[in-house]
């Protein structure tokens, strides 16, 4: 992703066109915590759109793990004078000059591999990393915290359950190295809870479903990346189950929109952001991805030859968030799936 793309520039003038209260974040000082992730490089790219388009007068500092590649990804984005690149590991960081008023937590190992590959930064990114940003809020008078959690901290849930509600908890292996992300986002969210009760921060935990779009690296393992690497690469999409579990896809624009609506508005404590009308199974989110470019006539390919017929769904796969609250306080998602994958590949073919 350049510094912004075309397409995400547009993405980002279609944020601020939302009708939301830009103006309490006037001259603010904000940090962004994995800054050149998809969702986080989005939530600053859109700060820094609101310096342009309203002379917002916010200080952004993008807070990253590497920063020769935060300068590939980010780009021109690196010299502007109203940003600030802070190379460090965020459970690394302790002190920080100047002012801070907002803090937008998204440093955290997303990719699925990592989480049994390096199950101990997963999960220290999370918690110590938590600590120590709400540490800094308290020490700056810092009046926001933001935290990026995820669809993971509901665990298993009851087969009859087809959109899950921010109340609804169930549970996963705790031994388990993969549960370091999703011990990792569950204690995350109460660490903010508790520094929201003792030191009066307020804190906005925002669980995000399945997000696509420009920033997510092609090899990063999940689904929505394997597919969009096929259709650039030109290449057949193999499918190695049946393809029938069906979840909630949102366009990544949609979700950061969704993320300032429970930031700016939001009096709850937590918010699921998913698209309701993104709900697909596996092996159709497969088949729009190979009809969005017709052109280089790409199928679908079941590896055993039983998934290749059609059946109907198995309900008890048919999971996503219930994104109703948010829906309440206004937010709506704009970018459908169609539209959405033809932006996140054309923002990879250019």
């Amino acid at each position: 992703m350049s510094a912004p793309s075309t397409v995400v520039a547009h993405d980002v003038e279609e944020i601020l066109g939302r009708d939301l209260p830009w103006s309490e974040l006037d001259g603010a000082t904000v940090l962004v915590t994995g800054a050149n992730g998809m969702l986080p490089s989005y939530a600053l790219h859109t700060l820094l759109a609101l310096n342009d388009a309203t002379g917002a007068g916010l200080r952004v500092i993008g807070l990253v793990r590497n920063e020769a590649k935060a300068r590939r990804i980010l780009g021109a984005t690196v010299d502007r004078p109203d940003f600030e690149l802070l190379a460090t590991d965020v459970t690394a960081l302790t002190e920080l000059d100047g002012p801070l008023d907002v803090v937008i937590h998204g440093a955290s190992a997303a990719r699925p591999a990592l989480h049994a590959t390096d199950p101990v930064s997963t999960i220290k990114a999370n918690t110590l990393g938590s600590f120590n940003l709400l540490d800094l809020a308290v020490a700056k008078r810092a009046g926001r915290f933001v935290l990026m959690s995820s669809s993971e901290v509901y665990g298993a849930q009851p087969e009859d359950v087809r959109l899950i509600p921010e109340s609804s908890y169930g549970g996963f292996d705790i031994l388990d190295p993969r549960a370091s992300y999703s011990e990792g986002k569950r204690a995350a969210e109460t660490i903010a809870s508790v520094y929201a009760a003792q030191h009066g921060i307020d804190t906005r935990i925002v669980r995000f479903g399945h997000v696509y779009g420009p920033g997510l690296a092609l090899d990063d393992g999940r689904v929505q990346a394997d597919f969009a690497a096929n259709v650039v690469r030109g290449e057949n999409i193999v499918l190695n189950s049946d393809g029938r579990a069906m979840r909630t896809y949102t366009y990544v624009a949609d979700a950061v929109a969704g993320m300032f609506y429970a930031t700016l508005l939001g009096t709850d404590r937590a918010y699921n952001v998913a698209d309701p009308n993104g709900m697909v199974s596996i092996r159709d989110l497969a088949q729009h991805f190979t009809r969005a470019r017709p052109e280089k006539n790409l199928e679908r390919v079941f590896t055993h030859a039983e998934h290749a017929e059609e059946r109907s769904y198995n309900t008890s796969r048919f999971l996503g968030l219930d994104a109703s609250a948010l829906a309440g306080l206004g937010w709506q998602p704009l970018v459908d799936l169609d539209a959405g994958i033809d932006r996140m590949l054309r923002s990879f073919e250019a």
